[in-house]
């Protein structure tokens, strides 16, 4: 790898380690399986470098001001805060529920939200979408980044150094995650309390990020 690709690529390593994107990873996947985990931090991931990408373009060939920058900030805060404030909702309303099952032998946990329990895409979609909007936020640092390698220009094998810097990370995170999953979470209470410290972070994460 050459020398600027491992600039950005150690770039996407600290950028991801970030509290905003380990909460907003810890809020998808606590109680999804190996699979969905997996899926939601690499899609999270490739969001988040797609989106630097694009707005990196933008901003080289467009004079923003920091100003307008600082509002990539906002939009990541207030994401975050919305989670927070959507599971402390489910938890104080009951509406996240446990279900074990057998299946060849093993058993199975299902956690979901909702009064019925539906097998959707909607975790991995938003993880996706999250990953866009949170990429916003980290434009300005990039920038600061490319402008010491390559003249400060933007292609796409250095989004591809940055993002697998970010999946490194967030894929460690996520197996981190699955663990707890698989050890903490097979009581009902011990679910509600997690996700109540989950939404607690995210608040405290979310306002941080905007009064900070």
């Amino acid at each position: 790898m050459e020398l600027s690709l491992f600039v950005v690529f150690w770039y996407g390593l600290l950028h991801a380690f970030g509290p905003d994107h380990l909460t907003a990873i810890a809020d998808f996947s606590i109680g999804k399986s190996k699979r969905k985990t997996l899926r939601i931090t690499l899609l999270f991931a490739i969001g988040h470098g797609l989106s630097l990408f694009i707005f990196a373009k933008v901003l080289q060939s467009v004079a923003i001001s920091e100003e307008i920058l600082a509002y990539g900030d906002v939009i990541s805060a207030t994401v975050i805060i919305i989670m927070g404030l959507y599971l402390l909702f489910m938890v104080a309303t009951h509406r996240i529920q446990l279900r074990k099952h057998m299946h060849e032998g093993q058993e199975h946990t299902h956690i979901w939200f909702g009064k019925s329990h539906q097998h959707t895409n909607t975790d991995t979609t938003s993880s996706f979408t999250l990953g866009l909007l949170m990429g916003i936020g980290g434009v300005r640092g990039m920038l600061i980044t490319l402008g010491a390698v390559k003249g400060g220009v933007v292609d796409f094998s250095m989004v591809g150094a940055f993002t697998l810097g970010v999946i490194l990370v967030f894929v460690s995170f996520g197996m981190l995650i699955l663990y707890f999953n698989q050890n903490f979470l097979g009581s009902l209470q011990n679910i509600r309390r997690t996700f109540t410290v989950a939404g607690v972070v995210s608040l405290v994460v979310g306002t941080n990020i905007l009064y900070g």
